[in-house]
C-alpha cells in the first residue's frame, strides 16, 4: 500500500477521535452564571462560620452552614484543637493501620461509642468516606443494599463501588419501601437511610421503617449527618428521637456539622466494627484524622452534654424561621429540621434569589440539578443555636423583600 495513503488515512483517523477532555472544553453551566452576575458556589469567606460572617470585607448573616451548635468557634473547642497540635503536631503522616493510629484516635472510639450508646465505633478520615468505606465492605456479590431515592450523594457513591444488587425506593415512601423488600428475598439486604435529607430538611419515618426491615430481616444503617446534636432529648439524633436506639444496627455520622471539625464516625456491634476496620478500603488506604480534628470532635461531644441549653435554642430558632417563611406564603415543603428549604422549581430563579438576598447581607446556599431533582430547585437556609433575635428577623425582612423583587411571594 502507498505509504502517502497510509499516512493520510492515519491523520484522518486522528482528526476524528474524540479527547477524554473534549467534555471539559464544552462545560459552560459556571461559566455562562458567572456571566450572569448570578453564580451562587464558592464564595471566598473571610472568618469562622459564625451566625455573621465577612465576604469581600462585607458582614453578612450567615444562613447557610451546618454548624448547628454554634460550636465551630467556641473556645473550648478551639483550644482543644491547639493543644493537640502542640503535642502531636499538624498531621499523622500515614494510614491507621500503619503509623497514624494516635492515643487520641482510640479515645475518641471509646467515646463516641458510649455517646451512640452501640459497642463500638470507627473513626473515618470524612463523613464522606464513612459511607464509602462500609457500605462496599458489607456489602457483596449476593446481597443487595437498599436506599431511598434522595439519599446523600456518599450513599449512592459507595452503592455503585459494592459487588450487590442496587435498589431504590421512592422518598421517604414506606409502602415502596416495602415492595422494593418484597421483591429482594432472595437476597441478603441492608437499608441504608438518611435520618434527616440534608436538601428537603425532612426526617424519615423511621418507626414505620423499622417495622417493616424487621419483617424483611434487612439491616438497617442510618446515616444521622444532619441528625446528631440536633435531634433527640440529648443530641445523639433521629434514633434517640424516635426511641429506636436499640433497633438501628448501624449509625453513621459525621464531625463536620454539629462536632465543629471534619471527618466522620460509623458505630454499632463490636464484631461489624471489627470487619469495616480491617476491610474498608476507603478506612484503610487514606490518612487518619489530624490531631486537631480528632481533639475538636472530643471537646465538642462534652459540650453537647455539658449545654443543653445550645439545643433548645436550636430549636426555637428553627420554629421561628419556618413558621416566619411560611407565612410569608414560602413553599418550604415538608421540613422538620434546621434545614428550611424555600422551593423556587427553576435553577436561575434560585440563582437570582440568593443573588438578591446576598446583595441585601444574607448568606444562603443554592441546590440545583442534580443535587435536587429537575425543576426543583431550591434556597437552602440552615440555622444555628447561635442565631440572635434580630439576625433572624433581618433574613426573614429580606427573603420578603427579595421575594417581591422576584415575584415570588
Amino acid at each position: 500500500m502507498d505509504c502517502k495513503l497510509v499516512q493520510d488515512t492515519q491523520m484522518a483517523v486522528d482528526d476524528t477521535k474524540k479527547s477524554i477532555f473534549d467534555k471539559c472544553l464544552k462545560y459552560q453551566r459556571a461559566r455562562q452564571l458567572i456571566e450572569a452576575g448570578t453564580f451562587p458556589y464558592f464564595r471566598a469567606i473571610e472568618s469562622a462560620q459564625e451566625p455573621e460572617v465577612f465576604i469581600g470585607g462585607k458582614k453578612m448573616i450567615m444562613v447557610g452552614s451546618n454548624n448547628y451548635l454554634g460550636l465551630n468557634n467556641h473556645p473550648k473547642v478551639k483550644e482543644a484543637a491547639i493543644e493537640a497540635i502542640k503535642k502531636y503536631g499538624t498531621g499523622c503522616a500515614g494510614s491507621r493501620v500503619l503509623n497514624g493510629t494516635l492515643d487520641i484516635h482510640v479515645q475518641l472510639e471509646e467515646k463516641l461509642a458510649r455517646f451512640m450508646k452501640k459497642e463500638a465505633a470507627l473513626t473515618f478520615t470524612t463523613g464522606f468516606q464513612v459511607n464509602l468505606g462500609a457500605i462496599p465492605a458489607l456489602v457483596g456479590k449476593d446481597d443487595a443494599v437498599i436506599v431511598d431515592k434522595l439519599d446523600h450523594a456518599s450513599i449512592i457513591d459507595a452503592c455503585r463501588l459494592s459487588f450487590g444488587e442496587v435498589k431504590r425506593f421512592k422518598h421517604n415512601d414506606m409502602q415502596d419501601y416495602e415492595r422494593v423488600l418484597s421483591e429482594t428475598t432472595d437476597k441478603s439486604t441492608i437499608t441504608v437511610i438518611d435520618g434527616v435529607f440534608s436538601m428537603e430538611g425532612d426526617v424519615v419515618n423511621l418507626p414505620e421503617l423499622v417495622k417493616i426491615a424487621k419483617r424483611y430481616d434487612s439491616k438497617i444503617m442510618l446515616d444521622d449527618a444532619h441528625g446528631l446534636g440536633v435531634f433527640g432529648k440529648t443530641g445523639r439524633g433521629t434514633a434517640e428521637h424516635f426511641g429506636l436506639e436499640d433497633e438501628i444496627d448501624l449509625i453513621m455520622g459525621t464531625y463536620s456539622k454539629s462536632f465543629a471539625s471534619i471527618g466522620g464516625f460509623i458505630a454499632g456491634d463490636k464484631d461489624v466494627i471489627y470487619y469495616i476496620k480491617y476491610v474498608a478500603r476507603a478506612f484503610l488506604f487514606t490518612a487518619s484524622p489530624s490531631p486537631a480534628s480528632v481533639a475538636a470532635v472530643s471537646t465538642a461531644l462534652d459540650i453537647v452534654d455539658s449545654e443543653p441549653e445550645r439545643l433548645e435554642t436550636l430549636w426555637r430558632n428553627t420554629n421561628k424561621m419556618i413558621k416566619g417563611l411560611k407565612e410569608m406564603g414560602f413553599n418550604i415543603g415538608k421540613t422538620q429540621s434546621p434545614i428550611v428549604p424555600v422551593f423556587l422549581g427553576k435553577d436561575e430563579l434560585a440563582c437570582s434569589m440568593a443573588t438578591t438576598l446576598q446583595e441585601m447581607g444574607v448568606f444562603v446556599n443554592v441546590a440545583l440539578t442534580p443535587a435536587v431533582p429537575p425543576g426543583h430547585a431550591l434556597i437552602r437556609t440552615s440555622y444555628m443555636a447561635t442565631h440572635t433575635e434580630q439576625q433572624l428577623d433581618f433574613v426573614l425582612d429580606a427573603f420578603w423583600k427579595a421575594g417581591k423583587r422576584l415575584n415570588i411571594v
